[in-house]
This record gives structure tokens, sequence and C-alpha cells, in this order.
């Protein structure tokens, strides 16, 4: 029972990590539309980066030790400045629809990462799997519509690669520091650089701004950039970087749901079935990994 119960509680914290990430390329898409992608980047990260520090001193939280300082470059590199800004500049040039085929790719990432940083080592029928459902993601992907370029599909690759190291190495320090600790560490120590971005990419004008780009900025900056990892990393320690991973399969299609209920993109009938598929696949793979 004692290995069950943070079992349990990492699947559950998992998922609504992913839950909350489901949101934020929808609220990018919406947020460049009057926003530079260095801009966003830089903006979201100091929003986030001051609620953590508020966080770390609030609770009285101990400094990292200087061993701690190249894997908190890491995840800061990851997902604080790699991932937001390539899929901002990609989503530039492809629709969040197509990007869908890219953050489905995001478990083997992070389990990939996960072996080469977290020593991890999952059965050869959890590859299988964590395949299949990734295979599953890019195919309804790609027959859902959505225009692409090359450029777009390169940053999206190179998002993916960097995401995954962020969460794989996020995840590996947690077990130490702690979850909301890493991200609220890693954002601190981004922060002197996104500072000097953020004030060298300020808009020329306010005025042209509109209400849904200051909220998408707001819906990355507080939960796409901090609580959502809070959750996420959490989730992966408790549960395992591999295993608890698969989750981001569901990511995709939680994220068209939002897409769908909030910029009023039809949800067709495929969407629920390739679900199924998934959730079959992340199933086998938590019991398999």
């Amino acid at each position: 029972m004692d290995d069950v119960r943070p079992s349990i509680e990492g699947w559950g914290s998992g998922l609504l990590g992913v839950i909350i990430f489901s949101g934020s390329l929808p609220a990018t898409r919406v947020a460049v539309s009057d926003f530079s992608p260095l801009f966003l980047t830089s903006a979201r990260a100091i929003v986030a980066a001051l609620l953590g520090a508020a966080l770390l001193r609030l609770l009285r939280q101990a400094r990292p030790q200087r061993r701690d300082l190249v894997s908190l470059a890491i995840v800061a590199l990851g997902v604080v400045i790699g991932f937001p800004l390539l899929t901002a500049l990609a989503l530039q040039h492809i629709t969040s629809a197509h990007s869908i085929v890219f953050i489905g790719l995001l478990p083997l990432a992070t389990a990939t990462f996960g072996v080469l940083r977290g020593g991890e080592r999952p059965r050869p029928l959890f590859w299988l799997f964590s395949c299949l459902g990734s295979a599953t993601v890019v195919a309804f992907a790609l027959t859902s519509g959505g225009s692409g370029s090359l450029i777009g599909d390169l940053l999206m690759i190179a998002s993916i690669i960097l995401c995954g190291l962020g969460y794989a190495e996020g995840a590996k320090l947690s077990r130490r520091l702690g979850g909301w600790q890493v991200i609220s560490w890693a954002l601190v120590l981004a922060a002197p650089l996104m500072l000097v971005l953020t004030i060298m990419t300020l808009p020329p004008s306010w005025q042209g701004i509109g209400v849904s780009a200051w909220l998408g900025l707001a819906y990355v900056s507080v939960f796409s950039m901090l609580v959502g990892f809070v959750f996420w990393y959490r989730g992966l320690a408790l549960g395992g970087i591999a295993r608890i991973g698969q989750l981001q399969l569901l990511q995709p299609f939680f994220g068209l749901a939002l897409a769908g209920l909030l910029l009023g993109e039809p949800v067709a009938w495929t969407m629920i079935a390739a679900t199924g598929v998934i959730v079959i696949c992340v199933a086998f793979a938590r019991r398999l990994g």
C-alpha cells in the first residue's frame, strides 16, 4: 500500500498538470496576435518569476546548492525560455491544430531524457505502447487539417526536444527540492535575462492590444509557467518520468477541447475515437512501465 498511494497521487497530480498545460497553445496563439514572441516569452517568465520568488520567500525555502545550478539552468533553458519562445515563433507560421502533431511527441522526448538524465529503465513493452500512442496522436493531428510550413515544423521539433529535456531534468531535481521549488528557482535564475528581453521588446504602443491577448498572456504567465509545473513535476517525481510522461498524450485532445470551447473551433467525432485509443495506450504504458 505504501507504493500504491504515491503512484496514485503521481498520476493524479500529473493529469492535473497536463490539463493546465493544455490551454497553453490556444492561449499563446491568441497572445501572439498582438504581442511579439520575444516579448510574450520574456514577460510571462517575469510574471511567473515574481510569483515564484514570493512563494519561496513567504515559505522560507532554502537556496539550492551549487551543484543544483546546472540542473536549474537546464530546466530554465528547456521550459522557461526554449519551449515558450520556439512555440510562439512556430505559431506565427502554423496553426494550433498543426502544432498538435508535435505535442504528441512530448512523451517520447520526456521518456528518452528520463533514461539519459534520470537513470530510468522502462520495459520494452512500455516503449511499444508509447510509440503507438504517439503515432495515434500524430495520425489524428495530420488528418484534422491545418496548414503547416517547414520553418514552423522545425521550430516545433526543437521546442519538443528542449521541453522534454526540461521536464526530465526538473523531475529528477524535484525528488530533492520539490516540484514548485524547482520551477520557482529556475524562473528566478532566468529572471535577469528575461527582464532585459522584456525591456528590449516592449510593444511600441499598448493601445492596439486586445483583451484576449492580455488574457492569453495572463494564462501562460500564471498557469502555464508556474501553477502547471507545481503539479506536473510532483507527478513526475512520484510516479516516474517515463510513466507519468505518457499523460502528455492526452494534452493535444484537452487542448482541442479548450480551443473548441474558447475559440469556437469544431470538435470532430474522430477526436473522441482517437482519445479512446490514447487512453488505452496510457493505461498499458502505466501498467507495463
